[in-house]
């Protein structure tokens, strides 16, 4: 049974820092594209970021509105895929969700995970 659970989120100020984890079970997480998106209220879902599988040597992507404050990566011994979140802002408020892409970084998500809150206090 593929699971994804996300944790880390929280209240944090404008400019701080925040690092999310995706522990997954039911599947290795190099083995699949696993990527990041949010929901805010009233706004469309955005794709956050991306980590391709090892054998499409890992490569990472970033929404242009994310790009050089988050980074995103992945412990195969853990199993875990984390974005660290710096340079916080206010619109980076949401709930930040991780899922599963079976057909890499550019597909569907195939499954997703409940979410974490993510606020940015200004």
């Amino acid at each position: 049974q593929i699971q994804l659970v996300e944790s880390g989120g929280g209240l944090v100020q404008s400019g701080g820092s925040l690092r999310l984890s995706c522990e997954a079970s039911g599947f290795n997480v190099d083995d699949y594209a696993v990527g990041w998106f949010r929901q805010a209220p009233g706004k469309e879902r955005e794709g956050v970021s991306c980590i391709s599988s090892s054998d499409r040597d890992s490569e990472t992507y970033y929404a242009d509105s994310v790009k050089g404050r988050f980074t995103i990566s992945r412990d195969n011994a853990k199993n875990t895929v984390y974005l660290q979140m710096n340079a916080l802002k206010p619109e980076d408020t949401a709930i930040y969700y991780c899922a599963m892409r079976s057909r890499g970084c550019r597909a569907r998500n195939d499954y997703r995970g409940q979410g974490t809150q993510v606020t940015v206090s200004s």
